[in-house]
């Protein structure tokens, strides 16, 4: 019994040690990254801190992904309850539920897929990014690791393979079109889109003057 106690200390000591350090450096690589290097597609990376990412793409992904991002304490329950009736119904599925905050944690600490177990360290790193790192953070970690395509990660990495210029000068069109990419971007581009992935673009470039101009970004300025 002592020996389960140890190790549970042990996970504790160091994943909250991982996610201070992590609050001032860059994380060095993720475990998709490790796949698409297995898998031979490399991982190319560019971070760039928030500060100089053009606001729109902050926006495009709030727009997309997460409209209660800066409301939120790294759960948005009424989006959970609604991907939850929507996949009852077998009409058709919604994105799950989970928050900008639930996607960086994953991304950051743990693999894909799904599962209890994974889903319940998901929560737990949740939690310790939304109090250690505190929102500009988890946007700028976010932005920076996120898969934009194929062994690409980020946004600034992701522009400069679909536009040719960095994600400092991002118009309000290309950073909606990233934004497009992500639930999929092994499987979507962000230049000449097609079907679906064309119409969520436009999509979301539309709500980006929402976000702006309801202030949902706010917690980022």
């Amino acid at each position: 019994m002592g020996w389960i106690i140890k190790l549970i200390l042990a996970f504790l000591l160091l994943s909250v040690g991982m996610v201070v350090v992590y609050k001032f450096v860059a994380p060095p690589i993720t475990w998709t990254m490790i796949g698409d290097m297995i898998a031979g597609h490399g991982a190319t990376k560019r971070w760039m801190p928030l500060s100089r990412i053009d606001a729109s793409m902050a926006r495009a992904a709030i727009a997309a992904e997460d409209s209660r991002f800066c409301e939120h304490n790294g759960f948005d329950f009424n989006a959970i309850a609604a991907a939850a009736a929507r996949n009852a119904t077998g009409t058709g599925k919604i994105r799950g539920g989970s928050t900008i905050s639930q996607q960086t944690a994953k991304n950051v600490f743990l693999w894909q897929g799904g599962g209890y177990f994974r889903k319940g360290l998901e929560a737990y790193f949740t939690f310790l990014i939304e109090n250690i790192w505190g929102k500009r953070r988890i946007m700028e970690v976010y932005l920076n690791v996120a898969e934009t395509g194929i062994g690409t990660y980020g946004v600034n990495a992701g522009s400069m393979r679909y536009f040719k210029h960095d994600a400092s000068r991002l118009t309000d069109r290309e950073a909606a079109a990233i934004a497009a990419v992500l639930p999929l971007p092994k499987k979507r581009a962000a230049i000449d889109p097609r079907g679906f992935t064309r119409r969520y673009g436009n999509s979301i470039n539309a709500r980006i003057g929402v976000v702006a101009g309801g202030g949902l970004d706010a917690c980022l300025r």
